[in-house]
């Protein structure tokens, strides 16, 4: 998977580049948002490790999205624009599942649990991913969609957009955006009360891209100025 690494490189140099544009605006005051050394360099420790584990894992994953393909009920082509309009809705869908399961079932919490570490929310933040997610089988939801027909190599690209959408919204520096995308999309607002341990947003908004999924299975919660988020982990396991 030569272009899946090559795309990795591409977005971790945007990433890197992002987080130390929104770290200078920061302390130049001209943006909210707080960042400390020692948790930002965890942070991109705990991507790298991310993506070393992701490339051992690589071959089971594609090996076990491969093998449901080869059982698919229909054949569908890359080529086809409506194709991936379908799988960015049905990917989003298995997106809200898989999230929502990390929070509620024990062993996938146990490699979710470090995205929530941090006492601090800003791009950084976005960078502290699992280790050992591929490992407990967290890719495995997206057994289905191959199942359908879409190939591997499109869903693992699609899945590579859904998480490059959720990079932005790990910040503070941008309050709300407007109404109607504030209803539609998953923003800054709607992902600072998933990450926060308030009791009123506690286990809420578990959307990739589309809130949608949220409103429907009544997960959804909004973002009050007079309780505002604050982060960290209240609990090691799920109740």
């Amino acid at each position: 998977m030569a272009w899946k690494r090559s795309l990795t490189e591409l977005i971790f140099g945007f990433y890197a580049i992002s987080i130390t544009t929104e770290i200078v605006l920061a302390r130049l005051a001209l943006i909210k948002s707080r960042y400390r050394a020692r948790d930002t360099l965890a942070a991109f420790a705990m991507t790298l490790g991310n993506i070393v584990t992701n490339l051992m894992m690589a071959g089971i994953v594609i090996a076990g999205l491969g093998a449901a393909w080869k059982w698919r009920l229909f054949t569908i082509s890359p080529h086809w624009p409506w194709a991936w309009a379908l799988l960015f809705v049905l990917d989003d869908f298995t997106y809200y599942w898989f999230h929502r399961i990390s929070h509620e079932c024990r062993l996938w919490w146990a490699a979710h649990v470090n995205h929530h570490s941090s006492r601090h929310y800003n791009l950084s933040t976005a960078l502290r991913q699992t280790w050992t997610g591929e490992i407990v089988g967290t890719w495995t939801p997206w057994l289905p969609l191959a199942l359908i027909g879409f190939p591997p190599e499109m869903i693992l690209l699609q899945q590579t957009i859904n998480l490059f959408y959720q990079f932005w919204i790990h910040t503070e520096a941008v309050h709300r955006m407007p109404r109607w995308f504030e209803y539609l999309f998953n923003t800054p607002s709607h992902h600072r009360v998933h990450h926060a341990s308030n009791p009123r947003y506690l286990d809420r908004n578990y959307a990739g891209v589309l809130m949608v999924w949220d409103r429907l299975f009544s997960t959804f919660a909004q973002e009050v100025d007079h309780d505002p988020p604050r982060y960290g982990i209240i609990r090691v396991f799920p109740t």
